[in-house]
């Protein structure tokens, strides 16, 4: 039996999340250790097209109504990508495999790896290439299904797999990187929706607009400061920009004790600069470290207690 594999790795924000959403820059980053894996291959005629979330210990069927919102969004990346590799043809039979290390609701881009796994198995099973703008559209609109209203940056990061510079209604840039930067994430253990911070950011720019306005406009100046030190390779201005990200997003309100601890404790481990990661609320921090640094904040993340922790580095540009 033919068995075709495709995956897709996890992404963090660096600087610039929910500012991001009105319009200003962010950046953001793979994090090719945290992968989703996608195995397909030929079903008995008849059987449609089946989905095994191992993670989750289900199984959805297409053409059946998904029991859970899981289900909802990995139905609509196997219809997304058949409408654009199947038109006007009978659909095949197919058993499609998931399998993440991308924990769920972290803002770590779970839905979008997964999606855009699917769609890259069941493309390459199949025989046909998806251009990566194509591919990243088909992982947008299930991106829809979960958070309401994304940025884009996740179904961007996840399916170019490159540092990108990303304004909403603009072409991503690849950003160049002057030099090495060594980033320790620490997952709270909290689960974190995106479309709930977005929501929360929303009412509060609904009763405190000029605010809210001053406040997104400073994140938009910090990821600005950000693109500047990353790309020269200064991780101790990087390092500043991620502590002023993070002020700023606590006095928007979506960062939690939880997050405040974790970005403590790795900033007295000798982290260079410490921010919430993603929507907020819960989720993920991510740290600044040197190499040299990178077990010790790890260890501090852990003693802070962090349910978990990931290493990640970021190679200069070619």
């Amino acid at each position: 039996m033919a068995i075709t594999r495709a995956s897709a790795c996890a992404k963090a924000i660096l600087l610039g999340e929910h500012a991001v959403v009105y319009g200003r820059p962010a950046i953001a980053v793979p994090i090719p250790a945290r992968t989703a894996v996608v195995e397909v291959h030929d079903a008995a005629p008849g059987a449609g097209i089946g989905i095994v979330a191992h993670d989750l210990n289900r199984r959805y069927q297409r053409g059946a109504c998904p029991v859970d919102s899981d289900g909802e969004f990995m139905l609509a990346a196997v219809e997304g990508v058949l409408q654009h590799v199947c038109p006007g043809r009978s659909c095949p039979d197919l058993e499609i495999s998931v399998r993440s290390t991308i924990p769920i609701a972290r803002g770590l881009g779970s839905g979008a790896a997964v999606s855009a796994a699917i769609a890259r198995g069941i493309a390459a099973h199949l025989g046909i290439s998806i251009p990566q703008d194509q591919l990243s559209e088909l992982v947008f609109a299930t991106e829809c299904l979960l958070h309401g209203t994304p940025s884009g940056i996740d179904n961007t990061v996840v399916c170019c797999e490159s540092a990108i510079w990303f304004r909403r209604g603009q072409a991503p840039e690849l950003l160049p990187v002057g030099g090495p930067i060594t980033l320790v994430i620490g997952d709270t253990g909290i689960p974190s929706r995106t479309s709930e911070s977005v929501a929360r950011v929303r009412r509060r720019g609904e009763r405190e607009p000029e605010a809210v306005e001053a406040l997104l406009d400073g994140i938009g100046d910090v990821v600005a400061r950000g693109r500047a030190a990353i790309a020269v390779g200064d991780l101790q201005a990087l390092g500043r920009a991620m502590d002023r990200d993070h002020a700023l997003l606590q006095e928007l309100g979506v960062s939690g004790t939880a997050l405040d601890t974790l970005v403590a404790a790795a900033r007295e481990a000798g982290a260079l600069g410490a921010k919430l990661s993603g929507g907020g609320m819960g989720g993920c921090m991510i740290a600044l470290a040197t190499p040299q640094g990178a077990a010790h904040v790890e260890a501090a993340l852990l003693g802070a207690g962090a349910h978990d922790t990931i290493v990640s580095q970021i190679e200069p540009s070619a």
